[in-house]
């Protein structure tokens, strides 16, 4: 699991990157936000999952806004 903060997010293309506590980014596209809204705000806490996309990258899926 990923913790962390979103860093970016471009509503008009769907993707972000979320910064994790250790300072890494991740790439995530919207259709992975958890609740269905495709939308999340910038430097919302959000936690989610490492995967490998479909671009063979690391990206986070799954992902969850949280306090």
């Amino acid at each position: 699991m990923i913790h962390g903060v979103i860093e970016e997010f471009d509503a008009d293309t769907g993707v972000g990157y979320l910064r994790d506590d250790g300072g890494e980014r991740f790439f995530f596209h919207c259709v992975a936000i958890e609740d269905g809204t495709r939308r999340i705000d910038v430097g919302a806490h959000a936690t989610g999952e490492r995967a490998v996309g479909h671009l063979g990258r690391d990206e986070v899926v799954a992902v969850r806004r949280f306090a």
